[in-house]
């Protein structure tokens, strides 16, 4: 990764997806073990809300830092990023 796509939430945005997929090898783990399936489908459900807001970070982050110089290109950009929200 450049300097130039290096942006302050980045670091926070790394904890958050070694976090999730911390809890991701617990749930491979629940299905491994039997766990009940009502257990595995709420610790599932957790890390699905921890990556899209991880997601949604870098995603509004990338509107504010690094679009904005206009143009045409800018709002091709934003168009395709936005689908991903």
């Amino acid at each position: 990764m450049t300097d130039s796509h290096r942006h302050e939430t980045h670091s926070n945005l790394v904890k958050r997806l070694k976090r999730a997929d911390g809890h991701l090898r617990h749930v491979i783990e629940m299905i491994e073990d039997a766990r009940p399936c009502a257990d595995i489908a709420i610790q599932l459900q957790a890390v699905e809300r921890a990556i899209t807001a991880a997601k949604r970070t870098l995603i509004h982050d990338h509107i504010d830092h690094c679009l904005g110089h206009g143009g045409e290109q800018d709002l091709t950009e934003m168009r395709a990023i936005a689908k991903l929200l």
